[in-house]
């Protein structure tokens, strides 16, 4: 594995600022690519599940967390509240509280759940500066998060799709967890004294975990102030672990808030609030990338997966028309023309990139590519369109395979 904070900085991936400050990176071009694309991706599986996304502001007045306890188990880590209007306002640690709130909006009927909310949004950590590096520990995270509110009959049937979620997720990205492990409480004062709320949590991961097959470990004093979690966890460049993935059972907030529905019996019940997060901070499962891939990324993923590579100037307008037409496609490709180099050299250059795309005199007079892939293995030529529909069929697939051989 690579150490992420050396190439992703060599990658032209993203870097830092002292006067933007400490464990707040910025992403360059090719880094936002990745990220915008792996975005996409998320609220395309999202989509596909029957999620529904929401909006939602990152400040919070800090009485939005002491309802939710944040701020009473968690405000050592968020970062001092601000005087606004004579109210405090707080950065938030969390999105939890704010899409309690927004179920808490409208009245719900048993018949809509579970409801399922999910967001791509900002929150804010204040790390100590000794422990932040690179994407891995940041202080503004952007993070993907889901919060599910069901009935008690199908908070089991709903972790369970989360966690296929989040298997397919790390399939598709091309990375394989550590272990599994199941986070409960343990010793001091850390958790909301509720006997009843961690026993009922506890047994329905449990059951999820033993129904499933799936190797896991218990672990104590790892769980969330408000309950228990389905921890995925992976290990990094120095063999140092961490969490990317998680799915937690939580009945303290939806009291907390009073949240309710109206069972078939027309009486109010109390939804079960299921948080899930398929690759948790965007920033955090970048840094895995790239230390998992070394820059070769899926080629879903890749900043550039099409790289246009004519060998005299006389094939440039050709160049050129394949290169939009991959953009029409929805690929992201580039043009390198001669003068950056010999054809030789600007293949090196093109190393990474999952397709290479070579046109000389031969192909540009029969509107043929000659391709090559990332991995050094040379294709046939094929016509140029026939080139581009394979790419763009492998990329909406979101396969981490280079090439489909096709009869």
């Amino acid at each position: 594995m690579f150490d992420h904070r050396t190439l992703g900085r060599e990658l032209g991936l993203f870097d830092t600022d002292p006067l933007i400050g400490a464990g707040l990176p910025y992403w360059l071009p090719d880094g936002a690519a990745i990220r915008h694309c792996l975005e996409d991706y998320i609220r395309g599986v999202e989509r596909r599940a029957g999620y529904r996304h929401v909006c939602s502001p990152v400040l919070g007045k800090r009485e939005l967390y002491e309802i939710s306890g944040h701020w009473a188990h968690y405000r050592d880590d968020m970062f001092p509240p601000m005087s606004s209007g004579g109210e405090q306002v707080v950065l938030r640690p969390s999105l939890c509280p704010h899409h309690a709130l927004i179920y808490r909006s409208r009245s719900h009927s048993y018949r809509e759940l579970p409801l399922r909310m999910a967001e791509l949004g900002g929150m804010y950590r204040s790390e100590l500066s000794g422990v932040l590096g690179g994407l891995s520990r940041v202080r503004a995270i952007q993070l993907n998060d889901a919060h599910l509110f069901c009935t008690p009959e199908q908070v089991a049937s709903e972790v369970s799709a989360a966690l296929d979620m989040i298997r397919g997720a790390h399939r598709a990205l091309g990375i394989v967890p550590a272990r599994y492990r199941l986070s409960l409480p343990g010793p001091g004062g850390k958790y909301i004294a509720a006997p009843d709320m961690w026993r009922r949590a506890i047994a329905v991961l449990t059951e999820v975990l033993d129904d499933s097959g799936l190797p896991y470990e218990r672990a104590e004093g790892e769980a969330a102030f408000y309950g228990p979690k389905i921890d995925v966890q992976f290990t990094d460049y120095a063999g140092r672990e961490f969490t990317l993935s998680t799915v937690q059972v939580d009945f303290h907030q939806p009291a907390q808030f009073d949240l309710h529905y109206i069972g078939p019996d027309g009486a109010r019940h109390r939804p079960i609030m299921v948080h899930r997060s398929m690759i948790g901070s965007v920033e955090r499962a970048v840094a895995h990338l790239v230390e998992v891939h070394g820059g070769a990324f899926p080629p879903w993923l890749a900043p550039t997966q099409v790289v246009v590579l004519p060998i005299a100037e006389q094939q440039l307008p050709e160049a050129i028309a394949l290169t939009e037409y991959c953009a029409d496609r929805g690929l992201r490709a580039e043009m390198r023309p001669p003068e950056l180099g010999s054809l030789g050299a600007r293949v090196r250059q093109s190393r990474l990139v999952p397709y290479q795309a070579i046109i000389g005199g031969e192909e540009a007079a029969h509107n043929t590519v000659a391709p090559r892939l990332r991995d050094g293995r040379r294709v046939d030529p094929l016509p140029a369109a026939e080139f581009v529909e394979r790419i763009a069929e492998l990329v909406g697939a979101h396969h981490t395979q280079l090439w489909d051989e096709k009869e």
